[in-house]
């Protein structure tokens, strides 16, 4: 039981810290406009709930006049309906007035967060991508902005003033005619109230169920989608779907107990509610019996009952998705606790150019601790010269690429520019000088032209077609149907391997950093467009440092030093000529590609 209570306890914990983070966003600093929009929201619901209250005065009134004279029936009645009608109107006139007032405030609050979330993703890690799937997360962040709405909508102008009318109604009851009615009115909500709580919160398990197969199944299915051509190229769409059905089957079954565990709140509702009017209406109907209490009387106690009822009605529904709302709340929040791995120094000043030299000094790391990939390497690259890794696969090329932008900080030594530490410059002027052409392309489901500016989004058209005639795909470009407005597909699938390559070269020459690193950039070339592309690169390059990454070593027979990598060391450095003279493992490797080149 003691646990029970404290994992309450941590939820309610949880869930008012979900609230709290919520807060600053509808009452933000340096915001008059939006913070007046809450006052004059928060006064048209007083005012709607005052003349919601006044209602059934009216209508009880009204019922009495009709019973009293003649005379009476023509004039009284007419003006306590016409005050029962103007209560009515003015209820739903502010109702309307609090909705108009509040609009901005929650859309504001849900861009807002949204933003944050978005740009806080952003500043995370490589490391917390790659571990988490896209398309959790995307569903994470869906359920929490709508979460959100709902929470306002419900919780702030439903259920808190209906709680609020409850006690005004009570206080009614019992001035108007005694506590017994006032008690029963109040035992009745309250215990429709907390059965409804007690009985819903039961039905939640079944409910995370739900999110937690939706979830599932929707990972799955985007991540399928994503690699459509790898379940083609293995004719494994039966095996997609079954994967997909395993997940949706679990969400079938959380979604039917949860349908038929429904019936359980209704009926249980249902009987409390027609409890409390059968007491409600005996004690009236005795009291007009007695001549204590008048037909209108008897009438507004059943009005106010009912009234009070109807918000509640679907009480059950809404404590449901307040709780998922707060819930999903919790899981988007969570995100915004999670810290950046890689943060910039408290300190951290914009890098300084001065002539690009790179170096580094004793560079340890390993993705895991257990296995390092990079053992004290060291190396120097004066300003605009060209240096060039290679090496076997996984000898830890690329991992020098991701540590240069910083995506991972190493466990040890020194990577300088222009002798300044980039731990200590900010990420964002480091990423600024350096342009990449990755071995993987991935572009944007946008058009070609959008694609390309992406490298300076503040280009304009002739120098994108600047960029894309030194990358050798203008021509092509412009042969398309739509020309620069083509759309390249999800992930650029609509474009081959060397063309999606051609695009990532015209965006990395728009961008003109000051560094260039080319991670197997022809890699998915053939060996013509190779030859000319490399020429392009050449002229690129001139004058910039450039580091290459490359697995052909044709393409690097012209660096000013090239250094072989093997097992995370430095095995061999050199010019071409003098580690072909060595007759060691870059001699070995040069021996292997000129035979295949050959057709030997």
């Amino acid at each position: 039981m003691d646990q029970i209570a404290a994992e309450g306890m941590g939820k309610g914990r949880r869930q008012w810290n979900t609230l709290k983070a919520l807060l600053p966003y509808l009452w933000p600093k340096n915001a008059g406009d939006i913070r007046l929009r809450v006052v004059m929201a928060l006064i048209c619901l007083m005012g709607a709930k005052a003349a919601n209250v006044i209602v059934p005065i009216f209508y009880g009134k009204a019922v009495d006049a009709l019973t009293v004279t003649e005379h009476a029936l023509v004039t009284v009645p007419i003006y306590l309906l016409l005050g029962y009608g103007l209560a009515r109107l003015m209820t739903v006139v502010f109702q309307e007035l609090r909705e108009a007032f509040f609009a901005k405030v929650s859309q504001r609050a849900i861009r807002q967060v949204a933003l944050t979330i978005f740009k806080h993703l952003h500043g995370l890690s490589l490391r917390f991508h790659l571990e988490r799937q896209t398309g959790g997360l995307s569903r994470i962040i869906e359920r929490g902005v709508k979460g959100i709405e709902f929470l306002l909508n419900f919780t702030l102008f439903n259920i808190l003033p209906t709680l609020v009318e409850i006690f005004l109604v009570c206080g009614i009851l019992w001035g108007l005619f005694d506590f017994y009615f006032a008690l029963v009115t109040f035992v009745t909500i309250v215990s429709y109230i907390a059965f409804t709580m007690w009985v819903t919160e039961w039905r939640l398990k079944y409910r995370r169920q739900m999110n937690d197969k939706d979830t599932e199944a929707n990972t799955k299915a985007i991540d399928s989608l994503i690699n459509y051509e790898t379940v083609k190229y293995f004719g494994n769409e039966a095996h997609e779907a079954a994967r997909y059905d395993l997940a949706m089957q679990g969400y079938e079954k959380a979604a039917v107990r949860s349908v038929t565990s429904l019936s359980a709140v209704n009926i249980g509702q249902g009987a409390i509610i027609a409890i409390g009017l059968v007491a409600l209406m005996a004690m009236a109907g005795y009291g007009v019996e007695n001549g204590d209490m008048t037909v209108g009387d008897f009438v507004l106690v059943n009005t106010y009952l009912i009234q009070l009822y109807l918000p509640l009605n679907f009480l059950g529904f809404v404590y449901r998705q307040i709780r998922q709302s707060l819930t999903d709340m919790e899981d988007m929040f969570t995100l915004m606790d999670v810290s950046q791995e890689i943060a910039d120094a408290p300190n951290a000043k914009p890098l300084a150019i001065s002539s690009g030299c790179l170096s580094f000094k004793d560079v340890s790391f390993g993705y895991d601790a257990r296995r390092p990939i990079l053992k004290n390497v060291s190396f120097d690259i004066g300003a605009g010269k060209t240096l060039a890794i290679v090496g076997p696969s996984g000898a830890g090329k690329s991992t020098i690429s991701r540590l240069m932008y910083r995506f991972y900080d190493s466990q040890s030594g020194h990577i300088q520019i222009d002798g300044q530490d980039i731990k200590d410059v900010q990420q964002s002027t480091l990423r600024g000088a350096i342009g990449i052409v990755p071995q993987d392309t991935v572009l944007f489901n946008d058009t070609v032209l959008y694609n390309i500016r992406y490298g300076r989004p503040d280009a304009t058209i002739e120098e994108v077609k600047e960029a894309a005639k030194l990358a050798r795909i203008h021509d092509f470009i412009e042969a398309l149907p739509d020309g620069y407005d083509s759309m390249v597909g999800e992930r650029g699938l609509k474009l081959s391997g060397g063309e999606k390559q051609r695009v990532a070269i015209a965006r990395t020459i728009l961008k003109a950093p000051d560094i260039l690193l080319f991670d197997e950039a022809t890699s998915a070339l053939d060996t013509a467009t190779e030859r000319e592309i490399q020429k392009s690169l050449r002229q690129v390059s001139e004058g910039r440092t450039t580091l290459v990454i490359a697995h052909r070593l044709s393409t690097v027979v012209d660096a000013d030093e090239i250094i072989v990598l093997k097992a995370g060391e430095i095995a061999e450095k050199g010019k071409h000529e003098d580690l072909l003279a060595l007759d060691g493992i870059y001699a070995e490797m040069w021996a292997r590609q000129q035979e295949a080149a050959s057709g030997g």
